[in-house]
């Protein structure tokens, strides 16, 4: 039985689709995990282009699941083609958001619980509600392919009812979801940058016990590393950043710009490469 335990081969799987990730970040992923796992592994990466992907990769077509995409809902649905069957990928794998920075050891997401286990993140953001979050979670292959005949049937009408895929899949799983310890994943935004006005002064940090650090919303690891809160916000000094709070170049509320402020963070850069 391929669960990861025991010498078996620990399966990690990515998705890549489209043009926002280029395969650098496949790649980066794939030296992190090396870095922090005992072997045997594998990454295995669905994909609609495997173009200049690390030969130790191993290239998987995205999985086909017709449906009609949700258009007046954000999540990252198209996750949703990995729920059922994926070929010669067979058993326990676990699942890594492209955007990731591995931080410690990954041998304890295939130890914990039990291997029938659907093991998802516990969103910091909801703490009223045990919502999971998907950027690291692990399954058996196959298990949750209920979840795409619900979905099938009515994409829009799943969409407007969850929102997010993560909520599609924590109130749907067969059998329920457990979550992982709440110290192995760190939310970036939410849990390593400092509040104002610390973060004007201060680096992001790695908060104890953290063996995964999670992007989720629009900030991703190259923002990090030049410090910007966005692709689309300029990396700017910490003076010049207040006088842009009055000067005209604010784009969000005063109270926003003031806490979307980032120090360039060296901890990424060490950290995400391959």
């Amino acid at each position: 039985m391929n669960d990861g335990r025991n010498g078996t081969v620990k399966q990690i799987i990515c998705i890549k689709w489209g043009t926002k990730f280029g395969p650098e970040y496949v790649n980066r992923l794939h030296g992190m995990i090396a870095r922090n796992i005992t072997p045997p592994f594998r990454l295995y990466c669905f994909t609609d282009d495997g173009t200049g992907l690390h030969p130790d990769i191993a290239i998987r077509p995205l999985p086909e699941f017709e449906y009609t995409a949700p258009v007046n809902t954000r999540g990252k649905w198209p996750k949703s083609r990995l729920w059922g069957d994926l070929g010669d990928v067979t058993g326990v794998v676990l699942f890594l958001d492209l955007d990731v920075i591995v931080t410690d050891s990954l041998d304890d997401f295939f130890s914990f619980g039990d291997p029938d286990d659907t093991v998802l993140g516990l969103n910091p953001n909801t703490p009223l509600e045990k919502l999971g979050q998907t950027s690291v979670y692990r399954m058996r292959v196959g298990k949750l392919k209920p979840l795409q005949d619900i979905f099938r049937a009515d994409p829009q009408g799943a969409a407007d009812k969850y929102r997010y895929e993560q909520r599609f899949v924590t109130r749907n799983a067969p059998g329920g979801v457990k979550f992982w310890p709440r110290r192995w994943l760190a939310h970036f935004r939410m849990q390593c940058v400092p509040i104002f006005p610390l973060n004007y002064l201060r680096e992001a940090r790695i908060p104890k016990g953290t063996k995964i650090v999670i992007f989720p919303g629009n900030l991703n690891p190259p923002d990090a590393i030049e410090g910007r809160w966005d692709h689309k916000s300029p990396p700017l000094a910490p003076l010049d950043h207040l006088r842009a709070t009055f000067d005209g170049r604010r784009r969000e509320s005063l109270s926003k710009h003031l806490r979307h402020y980032l120090r360039p963070v060296g901890w990424v850069e060490k950290l995400w490469r391959e």
